[in-house]
């Protein structure tokens, strides 16, 4: 008979079998040793030999630590999990520039590196998995991996570049701009001059260098070769509110990197759990194969029924089918991880975690609902966003506000050669300087534009205020359920552990009947489904405890440092 414990040895020796095949490029080695691997790694710091995690559920304060946030610019990124503190090293390549908001889109190559406890050594894997291959894996890994590389962390940095570009065109609205060139000009037939008579000429002009477009005693007004032209309004509020959008850019791009943060984190602990159903699974397959044998002896000596036998057979096929489907679920959990962590792999991913326990990423962390959403709110990138989003409705509501007031401005200034003359003789080009400057002041509309253009901003202004309101009360409901959540896993936990107790004690007591002669095997069937119903309620209440304990990090803003 295979326990889950034996089955899942079995598959992590299979795994430490493919690291080790030279087909593979996965290192195998002592979770203490010095990495050899040269590229980007998890690099364990200060390593504490933290003991077997294989008994099961833990207490609280004895589960595993996991302390980690997206990293500031220029503080390294570092992860603690079961008294191991990682640092997450990046690569010298970068899929994306420095941003002026926050940190470099670092490329963090796919490693994964824990320490897991087994009857014989741990895996470490310092390097990606050949194609086709398994792919041990584990939460630190997962992380790393969501950076500038991954496609939705990197679209969103790249609109934080594109928001500061544009800021740096507004910066530089009032400088002018350089046009040089040149043109020509042929007139054919009737002409008024400046005193009003119809002529009848036929003239051409040339002009080149600095500016083009003169004809005959005109100025180079419409292409000078030095011209500025700006609202003097422009100049003044654009890069304030350019400035404001590409800060709000930046904290929109912390939220998406956390939002992947916790879609990974999530799809790694579904993993485990689907993989902690299926040796749960196992286990009972494997009990009632050896009922479903023994319930056949009695059948065939005479001391049971047939239609017990039967009943036994159906109850084995049922479980059978619940194994494949099991099967199946890991497959899709496996799926959804390699697409959130954009993994470009057919490997089949399996956690290096051996058993789904609790963790407890909030420390000392106080544990009030009160306090966490004052941290949230402090804390949280989307009210960042929302807030600059608010700064920079104000510039522009600014702008039309005092619009009216200060003028448009337009100056240029050419040189260069210019001539011309009568019919086809082109001749005098000489030298020709023009300078021009205009100031004009607008109303809109007879002020009536005017008034409705700052009522338009004044509405945006205040939209962006009601939407920085609702947002606070998503984030306020967000720490609540996610508290509500957790706590209630915990007590989940404590019920369905002490359960189990006892659904394996029934279990037990109940083969012994049967082995004494004192019941029929069949008697045996509730309590091998009640302590599968248990081991699969404590499974669930324990992943369902780890998502509520990332969802309130990610509620907060991951304020873990």
């Amino acid at each position: 008979m295979h326990t889950p414990q034996k089955a899942l040895s079995q598959r992590v020796a299979a795994a430490k079998t493919a690291a080790q095949s030279p087909s593979a490029s996965i290192a195998v080695e002592s979770a203490v040793d010095t990495p050899k691997a040269t590229g980007p790694l998890i690099r364990p710091v200060n390593f504490v030999d933290y003991g077997s995690s294989r008994g099961g559920a833990q207490k609280l304060k004895d589960t595993p630590q996991l302390k980690g946030t997206p990293h500031p610019k220029d503080t390294p990124r570092r992860l603690t999990i079961d008294g191991v503190e990682y640092e997450l090293l990046p690569s010298s390549s970068k899929s994306a520039p420095e941003e002026s908001y926050g940190p470099p889109a670092h490329s963090v190559a796919f490693q994964a590196i824990a320490e897991v406890d087994s009857e014989e050594e741990s895996i470490t894997s310092m390097q990606t998995i050949a194609p086709e291959e398994i792919l041990p894996i584990n939460l630190p890994s997962v992380l790393a991996a969501i950076d500038g590389s991954h496609p939705i962390v990197g679209i969103s940095r790249w609109r934080v570049q594109q928001a500061y570009a544009q800021l740096s065109q507004a910066r530089a609205l009032w400088l002018p701009s350089i046009q040089a060139g040149l043109s020509f000009h042929r007139h054919d037939g009737n002409y008024q001059a400046s005193n009003g008579d119809i002529v009848d000429v036929n003239r051409n002009s040339f002009q080149y260098g600095l500016g083009a477009g003169a004809t005959g005693a005109g100025t180079t007004m419409p292409r000078p070769g030095i011209v500025a032209q700006f609202h003097l309004a422009d100049a003044i509020f654009q890069p304030k509110r350019a400035q404001k959008a590409a800060w709000a850019r930046g904290h929109a791009a912390r939220a998406t990197l956390n939002k992947q943060l916790l879609s990974a984190a999530s799809a790694y602990i579904d993993l485990v759990g689907k993989h902690q159903s299926l040796e749960i699974r196992t286990a009972a397959l494997n009990r009632l194969e050896e009922l479903s044998r023994i319930t056949n002896d009695y059948a065939e000596t005479g001391q049971g029924l047939k239609a017990d036998a039967d009943r036994m057979s159906t109850e084995l096929a049922l479980a059978e089918s619940q194994q494949v489907a099991a099967q199946q679920h890991i497959e899709e959990a496996s799926a959804v991880l390699a697409q959130a962590i954009s993994l470009d792999s057919e490997a089949a991913l399996v956690p290096m975690d051996l058993n789904a326990v609790p963790l407890n990423l909030g420390g000392d962390q106080p544990t009030d609902g009160g306090t966490l959403i004052a941290t949230a709110l402090a804390s949280r990138p989307e009210l960042k966003e929302c807030q600059t989003l608010v700064a920079a409705a104000c510039e522009a509501y600014k702008r039309e506000k005092y619009s009216a007031c200060v003028p448009s401005v337009l100056l240029g200034f050419s040189t260069g050669g210019f001539g011309g003359g009568l019919g086809s003789n082109l001749a005098n080009i000489d030298d020709r300087y023009d300078f021009d400057a205009m100031l004009t002041w607008q109303t809109r509309n007879l002020g009536f534009g005017e008034r409705a253009a700052r009522r338009e901003k004044s509405a945006q202004v205040q939209q962006a205020k009601f939407e920085k309101i609702r947002v606070m009360d998503d984030v306020a409901r967000q720490v609540r359920s996610a508290l509500a959540k957790s706590k209630s896993a915990s007590r989940q936990m404590q019920i369905t552990q002490a359960a189990i107790s006892r659904a394996e004690d029934s279990h037990r007591r109940n083969l012994e009947r049967i082995r004494d002669g004192l019941g029929l095997p069949l008697e045996a069937l509730q309590s091998i489904k009640a302590l599968e119903a248990t081991q699969g309620a404590y499974s669930q209440a324990v992943s369902e405890y780890n998502l509520a304990q990332i969802e309130l990090q990610w509620a907060m803003g991951f304020p873990i440092q």
